[in-house]
């Protein structure tokens, strides 16, 4: 071999272990890879908490449907009503595919959001959607799974508050997995198409 050869070899031997390091990491970062099985999404995760009649839920009832999750708070003055608004209309363009999927509206501010609370405030929006709070503990861990960040701001009038927080809707798929953050700024319909592509 000459030497020559010998350089091309090494040439192309690096290129291709390049290529295939910057697939390796591609793959990674998009969640596509994983080291001999499905390993845990990095979004999403158990949890235990109570529903607006006073029943614990838990992750398991994401399986089966895609689901919808919105992270928010009852006293929320436009960002949550506004975003809740949205997807009654998706559930509402979805007909009876409706029951077919799940829409969880879980609450920042568990100090407020009792489930009787959750419940008079959801009475304005779908039927379908469901109300979750519990324990500032549980509370925090399902905010940890979700990389939800949630923070009490005082408003200034007295022992009043308001919360920062992250306003994104989460798009499970049927295993409970994240899949992307779902776009409510589109016409219901078009968002009932792709969540009916998940059923």
């Amino acid at each position: 071999m000459t030497a020559r050869t010998s350089q091309i070899l090494l040439v192309i031997s690096s290129f291709v272990a390049g290529l295939v390091l910057f697939i390796g990491v591609v793959l990674f970062a998009a969640g596509n890879f994983s080291g001999g099985g499905p390993g845990p999404s990095a979004i999403g995760g158990p949890f235990t908490l109570t529903d607006e009649n006073g029943k614990p839920i838990t992750e398991m009832a994401l399986k089966g449907h895609p689901s919808l999750v919105f992270f928010g708070y009852t006293h929320c003055p436009d960002v949550c009503p506004t975003a809740l608004f949205d997807m009654s209309e998706v559930l509402r363009a979805l007909g009876p595919d409706a029951g077919r999927t799940a829409a969880l509206f879980i609450t920042v501010d568990p100090e407020r959001d009792t489930p009787a609370v959750m419940k008079d405030y959801l009475s304005s929006f779908d039927p379908h959607l469901r109300g979750l709070t519990g324990s500032d503990a549980a509370i925090t861990a399902v905010e940890k799974e979700y990389r939800v960040y949630a923070k009490k701001v005082p408003t200034g009038q007295g022992d009043d508050y308001s919360m920062d927080h992250t306003a994104l809707v989460y798009l499970m798929d049927k295993e409970g997995r994240f899949v992307a953050p779902f776009n409510l700024k589109r016409r219901p319909e078009e968002s009932a198409a792709e969540l009916r592509k998940y059923m």
